[in-house]
């Protein structure tokens, strides 16, 4: 995956943020990199301004506005704005840069203070001469990819954490009076996003509790409810499906979000960013820790992204959501077709939970609408309010990891399941031996994607880890084959595999003693299911074992807490596996006597129920049921005892 290359557009003006009208004549300041400032005018009036703005809404005066003339709005709009861009000669410097770089993908950060310049849809601007695609949308172009947020000054950065398990909110309100709104086809799009993390059942009910558990669905919404739910349960991504619809402050015109009155649901209750805001991410006086609030916030609201008036303070929906503290808001700064905001929700989250960076997103999600609804202009109606920290790219990272092993542990647990209620040895076997292989190859897709990503392959530590986890898998893989009748060669290649993965982990991190630990583990439990015994494996690999102790035994000396419960864990596996690896002058019964010195210590380190213990615990079940073996079973029930565990 390529590098993201931020460049910061910072326009600035002197006096307050609102009762600015746009003008030819006024000055505005524009900082990008290290360069001097540069002076830019914008050539519109703000009643020219909204004149033009108002026909790209598809229906001005209550009729429909000719296709070719809202098509020619568009482009003459984007070529003005364009040509803005243009006379900043320090982006184009910094896209110059990122043109030198193949692929090289560009986030430009558009950060603004004056109401007025929220008017603007930048979104919809056309590359100047000079630029990537010169004469195309210059936020569709792919020569080189630039994605387009925009941001509002502030004191201190706003803090972000990307890397939180989901937790949805689907809110939606369509008040008597108005349309119905595609309350289905979101859902559905929501559900099919979070469908890899729900636990796999026989039956849909099953899977209800799961999913709940994730997304929480609160139809024909009013304000209070929102507030309350949002109080009960702390959301990571909150989405939002209703109408916009304007309202008058202080004789001022502005667009609000429609829900269902609280006193009479048939009614609407049109509020604005502010009180949404407040709803969404308020505190209890009595809470005695701050909840933490949305990460994610979509808007398939129409003129969510509108401001419409700069009069007073104030700006659209979703400015004023970024400003009450929510890092990303997704919105929509014209009408929004049904059509289009099924797949703006379809698009953005199955994407986000993937773990797909959300600038990347962005970018796709424009393509995606105007390839799909070309007859609309609505991939240059969505705007995105964002906050992109300094470690941004790790956030994203550790939380695509995080949904990798998520995504892996469901599918591993269903193969539990199968395992545990006994299914394999039901009548209908062959469908469930079918399920397993299914399962198994959906693991291996998985972590093949995941081992192939460059951060892990310009990583050597970063790739072990990958390698280590893949091991892992194709062990429990082949215990789940060894567990079926008539799989006993799936479950020798699982566990080929495993000793292969291991090995390059090893290559990687060679002073990784638990890595080493498992690497001869799977080589003596492979050689036990090829049915030749264990013996011959000390000449060859002794030295691995003798070296695995030695770094252990350092790590001992040094750690504490659950640090150095992992380390006697690993020495209590390596003391076991001395039967295979210690050679001629190997004495089991002082190993017995480490082994269970070592439980005792872990048991006081993190109790019976510390995952060092059950870890250790599981692993040594295996030893003494699935792996069964002569030479370590003795040692295998002496770990087992000494946890507490009945062999």
């Amino acid at each position: 995956m390529s590098e993201i290359h931020n460049i910061k557009l910072e326009i600035l003006r002197s006096g307050p943020a609102h009762n600015q009208l746009l003008s030819p004549l006024t000055p505005y300041l524009v900082l990008c990199g290290a360069a001097g400032p540069s002076t830019v005018h914008l050539p519109f009036e703000q009643r020219q301004l909204l004149s033009r703005l108002e026909r790209l809404r598809y229906y001005t005066g209550g009729m429909p506005v000719p296709p070719t003339q809202r098509e020619a709005e568009l482009r003459e709009l984007g070529e003005a704005i364009g040509r803005m861009f243009g006379q900043v000669l320090p982006f184009l410097g910094e896209l110059s840069s990122a043109r030198a770089k193949k692929g090289r993908f560009v986030h430009l950060r558009l950060s603004l203070s004056a109401f007025e310049l929220a008017l603007l849809p930048f979104e919809t601007a056309i590359a100047p001469d000079g630029f990537p695609g010169s004469g195309s949308p210059l936020f569709l172009q792919s020569k080189i990819p630039i994605t387009l947020t925009r941001e509002i000054r502030r004191g201190r950065p706003l803090p972000v954490e990307w890397n939180r398990p989901p937790r949805i909110l689907f809110i939606s309100a369509a008040p008597a009076g108005l349309a119905s709104v595609p309350v289905k086809g979101h859902l559905i799009a929501l559900r099919r996003a979070i469908d890899p993390w729900v636990k796999i059942r026989d039956t849909e009910e099953e899977r209800l509790e799961a999913v709940k558990k994730i997304l929480t669905v609160l139809p024909d919404a009013t304000l209070d409810q929102i507030r309350q739910t949002s109080m009960d349960t702390e959301y990571s991504h909150v989405h939002i499906l209703a109408h916009g619809a304007p309202y008058d402050r202080a004789g001022d015109r502005r667009y609000g979000l429609a829900l269902c009155s609280g006193k009479n649901p048939g009614e609407a209750d049109v509020i604005d960013g502010e009180a949404l805001g407040i709803a969404l991410t308020g505190n209890r006086a009595s809470a005695s820790a701050a909840r933490r609030r949305p990460t994610v916030l979509s808007l398939a609201t129409c003129d969510s992204g509108n401001v419409h008036s700069v009069l007073t303070p104030g700006g659209s929906i979703a400015h004023e959501l970024h400003a009450a503290g929510i890092p990303w808001v997704f919105a929509s700064q014209f009408p929004l077709w049904m059509r289009s905001s099924n797949i703006f929700t379809e698009v953005l989250y199955k994407r986000l939970l993937m773990g797909a960076d959300p600038r990347r997103v962005l970018h796709e999600l424009r393509q995606r609408l105007r390839t799909a609804c070309p007859d609309t202009h609505d991939w240059a109606s969505i705007v995105a309010y964002a906050t992109v920290p300094w470690d941004f790219e790790k956030q994203v990272d550790d939380f695509r990891d995080q949904q990798t092993r998520e995504r892996i542990e469901i599918l591993f647990a269903r193969l539990d399941d199968l395992l545990d209620t006994g299914k394999i040895e039901d009548p209908d076997g062959k469908r469930v031996s079918g399920e397993i292989d299914h399962l198994s190859g959906l693991i291996r897709r998985e972590l093949q994607s995941w081992r192939e990503e460059p951060a892990a392959q310009s990583c050597p530590t970063e790739l072990a880890d990958r390698l280590g986890l893949s091991a892992a898998s194709e062990k429990r893989i082949g215990i789940v084959y060894e567990q079926t009748s008539g799989k006993k060669a799936e479950s020798l290649e699982a566990y080929e595999k495993s000793c292969d993965f291991y090995g390059k982990a090893v290559k990687n991190a060679a002073s990784n003693p638990w890595l080493i630990t498992q690497y001869l583990s799977m080589l003596a439990v492979a050689k036990r299911l090829q049915g030749g015994g264990i013996s011959g494996l000390a000449e060859r690999y002794g030295h691995w074992w003798n070296v695995a102790k030695q770094i252990s035994r350092w790590q001992l000396s040094a750690a504490a807490g659950k640090d150095r419960a992992w380390a006697l864990g690993t020495l209590v596996e390596l003391e076991m596996l001395g039967v295979v690896y210690g050679g001629e002058n190997f004495n089991a019964e002082k190993a017995g006597e480490k082994i269970g010195r070592y439980c005792r210590e872990m048991l006081d380190i993190c109790g019976p129920q510390g995952f060092p213990v059950q870890s250790t615990v599981r692993q040594f079940d295996r030893y003494a049921h699935v792996w069964r073996q002569d030479e370590w079973d003795g040692l295998a029930k002496t770990a087992l005892t000494a946890l507490g565990t009945r062999p």
